[in-house]
């Protein structure tokens, strides 16, 4: 699996954190896997340039093939994603309130759920996901998308010092105090709180969770040889047992499962995942 990870257009970097192009292509005689996918603290687009994925929820069970454009929002549960034979697909992630201030619409409304990226982007995004199907190259995608997003500033709005104190706290993986994060973005605990839920899509608490978990299981994806004890200490948590804790609220299972899962795999979705 290739992941290559470009720094945005200048323009673009006040609400883009990364643009990511994924190929991976599955071993001689495997038709399609199936890998976990607990929740991360993105938010963002998914352009698929051949075979979209197919998802499942855990507790349903039965995957569904996804639209070529996807827009995911706040991620709180964890997903099975199964992979068909190749995959070829650019990503985009959004710096924490990117999405708001793109979209404009309050993020607790599109929580823990992907959509068709066409429901909000109309024209505009069938004639990208058009150029996309008939584009080889995937450097060459991603400068489609990268203009797409380019056409879009006129109608971001305005950034907020919230948007840059949520980046602080994501940069620090969640290992900074809530009432600190708030000073910085000069607002009132509730007032925070509130402004939270509508630019991030769910209270600051939780999100600082997300973060803590998913940098533990990237590393578990990224470092194999490393042992659980470590990966709680370099992710931030008091003990190895609040970890598993939080493997068992956002995974489902404990972090020895998830172990067991990915050795069913050649992919590791997330390890390449950064900020």
């Amino acid at each position: 699996m290739e992941v290559k990870i470009y720094i945005p257009h200048r323009a673009l970097q006040e609400y883009v954190l990364n643009i990511a192009t994924v190929n991976a292509v599955l071993p001689k005689g495997i038709e399609e896997v199936v890998n976990p996918y607990p929740p991360t603290p993105f938010q963002s687009l998914l352009f698929y340039c051949n075979d979209p994925i197919s998802m499942s929820r855990v507790e349903e069970g039965n995957f569904e093939k996804q639209p070529l454009t996807v827009l995911v929002g706040p991620q709180f549960s964890r997903v099975n994603i199964k992979v068909h034979q190749q995959l070829n697909a650019v990503r985009v992630d959004f710096l924490p309130g990117g999405l708001y201030r793109l979209l404009g619409i309050p993020m607790h409304e599109l929580f823990d759920y992907g959509f068709d990226a066409i429901d909000f982007f109309g024209a505009e995004m069938r004639c990208v996901r058009e150029q996309l199907q008939n584009e080889t190259n995937l450097e060459k995608s991603k400068d489609i998308v990268e203009k797409f997003l380019l056409n879009k500033m006129t109608t971001l709005k305005d950034i907020l010092p919230f948007d840059a104190a949520m980046h602080l706290l994501m940069t620090h993986h969640g290992n900074l105090p809530i009432e600190k994060t708030a000073s910085f973005s000069c607002l009132s605990l509730k007032q925070f709180e509130r402004k939270c839920k509508e630019r991030i899509g769910m209270n600051p608490k939780m999100y600082a969770r997300i973060l803590k978990f998913s940098k533990a299981y990237r590393l578990r994806e990224a470092f194999p040889e490393l042992n659980w004890t470590a990966i709680a200490y370099e992710a931030g948590y008091y003990d190895q047992m609040h970890m598993i804790r939080d493997f068992k609220f956002f995974a489902g299972v404990n972090p020895s499962i998830i172990e067991d899962q990915l050795r069913y795999t050649p992919l590791r979705m997330q390890k390449d995942l950064h900020y």
